[in-house]
């Protein structure tokens, strides 16, 4: 849970300096998202790019596999 807190605090920190950076200095940022790309902080940070490159097929979500089977109650397969 602790490690939790942590990345949404450097998530907002780093997405704040991002957008100073996009804003001010004109710079763009681009996304490569790799298979099985998951989690809140990580995929959030992949959505922010100007720029979103993802290989074909990757799985990309914002929640990991076990929250997603539990709220669902389904099984969640990969192709």
């Amino acid at each position: 849970m602790q490690e939790r807190s942590l990345s949404l605090m450097q998530m907002a920190k780093i997405s704040s300096a991002l957008y100073d950076y996009q804003l001010n200095k004109k710079l763009f940022y681009v996304s490569i998202l790799t298979f099985l790309t998951i989690g809140g902080v990580t995929t959030s940070f992949g959505m922010l790019g100007d720029i979103i490159i993802a290989e074909p097929n990757a799985y990309i979500a914002f929640a990991g596999k076990r929250v997603i089977e539990q709220t669902l109650n389904k099984t969640v397969t990969s192709s």
